[in-house]
Formats: structure tokens, sequence, C-alpha cells
């Protein structure tokens, strides 16, 4: 029996819901990867023009967020996260959908992200019409130190 998708609501986020995008990231990425952003950084990048957070809620708690900036046509996904106990039921998908209206609404002709190679994401990403542009080596560290390269992709918009 699948899970059915259940999100009670899609909305904007800011620099009040840094502490529980923090939460969400810390349950979301697997820190062998490196891939986390501290609070600072969040912050810092909620500060400047061009961002915006989105975070979903599943079953009336929150499940996920997607940050993602926006300069002249071309945009960038940040982050996105999904808590593991809200994974395969659309949540992700609905974000990703909802980064991708943001920009078109912006006037973005072309959507960027970066993921760690052999991420379980990039089906996501790819089923959305992302494709691989390119490969950055060693790019993540992970608590041990262990490298991981990442991927970028990039979706047209027009």
């Amino acid at each position: 029996m699948s899970s059915t998708l259940n999100i009670t609501e899609l909305r904007e986020g800011g620099s009040q819901d840094l502490t529980e995008v923090i939460r969400i990231m810390q349950d979301a990425f697997d820190p062998r990867f490196g891939e986390a952003w501290t609070s600072a950084q969040c912050l810092g990048m909620l500060s400047l023009p061009g961002v915006w957070l989105v975070i979903a809620s599943l079953d009336g708690n929150d499940a996920g967020f997607a940050l993602a900036r926006s300069t002249g046509d071309e945009a960038e996904l940040l982050l996105l996260a999904t808590r593991p106990a809200a994974r395969r039921r659309g949540v992700a998908g609905a974000l990703l959908r909802a980064i991708i209206a943001e920009a078109r609404n912006r006037g973005v002709l072309q959507l960027h992200l970066e993921v760690r190679a052999g991420n379980d994401a990039v089906r996501l990403y790819r089923r959305e019409g992302f494709e691989k542009v390119g490969e950055r080596r060693n790019y993540y560290r992970g608590k041990t130190g262990q490298a991981f390269d990442a991927h970028t992709y990039a979706r047209k918009l027009a």
C-alpha cells in the first residue's frame, strides 16, 4: 500500500524559520557526507537579495524545506531537505516544483543545482527535467575527512 500525499501547506519561509530549517537539515542530511549548512550559513544566505525559502508541512508538521536564490535570469536551488519520516510521500517533489514556479515568476530562464554523486535525490531532479551539466571532484567533505564528488544539474525554464 503506498502512502498518500498529504501536504497541508507550502508556505514562504524566512529567518523566523531558521531553527526548524536546521532541525530538518540535521534529520535529513547524513553527517557522513558534509552537505548540511550551519545556522550562520543559512542566516547569511537568507539575508541576501533574491533568496527565497519554501517550507512544506505534512499532516500538520514541518516536513521539509527548499532554499533558492536568483540573480538576473538564472537561479540556483541551494538546499532541499525532507525529514526521513516524510520521504516517498511527494514532499520533495512539491518543494522542487514550488521553487521552479517561483523561479519562473522571477523571470528565471535556467535553474541550477548541485548534488552529491550517488544521492537518491538525483532521480527526482532527473524526473523534473534536470540534466547533468558538470562535476566537481572531492567537493563535499564528511566528518571523517572523506571526500565526495558533486554533480551539477540544470533545467531550462523558458
